[in-house]
């Protein structure tokens, strides 16, 4: 049976090294499939290739291709080099392929460096063993552990499979919101019927919370918002916790009795994809916008604008309310993120359930780094909708951040987050 683990929730395992090393066959061997393009010619792989699969028993993983590190075409070959860094940003394990006729290792020597510097695991796969080594490899794999392989004919791949398995990562996610939840609790999920999703289906973060309720022996119920008082009135026993659409909040917010607890899919989506206290702390910026200010709207996925699609119009429409018109709102979509962050005042980010933990928490330190504030969707929803910070309540140690002082003109915010440890 296909595995259906979206691409964010598998352990992403980069394989890095020269044009020509044998990436690409790496690849195809590893999967089983003819996945990515084999060829004599250096620098056939342009753009980086996704290869989805189960490495048993590690689970579901992405295989990504990359571009050869030393492709040296003017202008081609830089972006190939910037997409390749890019990818760095998203691996949590690497295979550096080196080739046994290799003479110089200045590239090799340069990944290894940003492979530790990322604090990315990684193994080394020798490559065309079947060739004569010369002298310059010898030296250079002295002191080094590797596995021996010859990827066109499949030799080695097993060894280095078993490798993989004992090498990389087993905890890569956090969970989506089995830790705030106990067997035979019920868990009411608020579910509007989202527009943008296919039909039939579900969104991606209400299935995570349904399979994670499912999975703690814990009991889920189901309703729209219309429906949401009925279906508190009809339970014989409250619900331990409610998690809603976020553009609901304050209905759903005014119908659930205060004493249970309430939060939104983005907000639990953030939490473990990225660090929620640092989007806590970005929303209370908010404040301080005024008009002209720049703001980013930043989309991890790709998908098409709706009448009122709430990254596009909603959001834009309730923070221009805010502060009385007039900001400067830019919607970036995709998997690329912008450099120019330093020209924004505030980064407003998706709950990311495409992206894996790595390149979220990766872009928030972007962010942090460039001096601007980032939050989260369901973080500043709760906020503009007086639903802040309640939506914090399930999380006890940012919770208990949110006291009297937080209105004291001496309070800092940053100071007080720094006592906690990451939740």
């Amino acid at each position: 049976m296909k595995s259906r683990t979206i691409r964010g929730d598998r352990l992403h395992i980069g394989i890095f090294g020269k044009r020509n090393a044998g990436k690409s066959s790496l690849i195809n061997a590893l999967s089983g499939q003819s996945t990515a393009i084999v060829s004599d010619v250096p620098g056939t792989t342009t753009d980086p290739v996704f290869k989805s699969m189960e490495l048993s028993p590690l689970g579901p993983v992405v295989l990504i291709d990359t571009a050869g590190i030393d492709d040296a075409q003017e202008g081609l070959g830089k972006l190939r080099k910037e997409r390749t860094q890019n990818i760095l940003e998203k691996t949590d394990f690497a295979v550096l392929i080196v080739e046994s006729a290799s003479v110089d290792f200045d590239f090799e020597d340069k990944l290894i460096e940003n492979f530790e510097k990322e604090g990315i695991p990684y193994i080394i796969a020798l490559n065309k063993t079947d060739l004569k080594y010369t002298k310059e490899t010898e030296k250079w794999l002295k002191g080094k552990a590797f596995i021996g392989l010859v990827s066109t004919e499949g030799k080695g791949i097993s060894e280095l499979k078993n490798r993989i398995i004992q090498t990389a990562p087993t905890e890569w996610e956090r969970p989506f919101l089995s830790d705030l939840i106990h067997p035979q609790d019920i868990v009411l999920l608020v579910t509007p019927i989202d527009l943008g999703a296919p039909k039939g289906r579900l969104i991606m973060p209400q299935i995570k919370a349904l399979r994670d309720i499912l999975d703690s022996d814990a009991i889920p119920m189901m309703c729209k918002e219309r429906e949401l008082p009925s279906a508190l009135a009809k339970l014989r026993e409250k619900p331990a916790l409610v998690v809603t659409d976020s553009q609901v909040f304050p209905q759903v917010a005014a119908d659930v009795p205060s004493d249970i607890l309430l939060t939104s899919f983005s907000i639990l989506s953030i939490r473990q994809k990225g660090d929620l206290r640092q989007m806590v702390e970005g929303v209370l910026s908010v404040k301080n916008l005024k008009t002209g200010d720049k703001i980013l709207i930043a989309e991890a996925c790709s998908h098409h604008p709706l009448e009122d699609d709430i990254g596009r119009v909603k959001i834009p429409r309730w923070l221009n309310s805010q502060v009385g018109g007039g900001l400067d709102i830019k919607t970036f979509p995709g998997s690329e993120y912008p450099s120019n962050l330093e020209e924004y005042k505030l980064v407003v980010h998706c709950g990311a359930c495409t992206l894996n933990r790595k390149e979220m928490l990766k872009r928030q330190e972007k962010a942090l780094s460039a001096g601007v504030s980032i939050t989260n969707y369901g973080v500043l929803i709760s906020y503009l909708k007086s639903v802040f910070p309640r939506a914090l309540k399930p999380f006890p140690q940012i919770y208990s951040m949110f006291d009297k002082k937080t209105s004291s003109p001496g309070f800092d915010i940053r100071k007080k987050m720094a006592k906690f440890a990451e939740l």
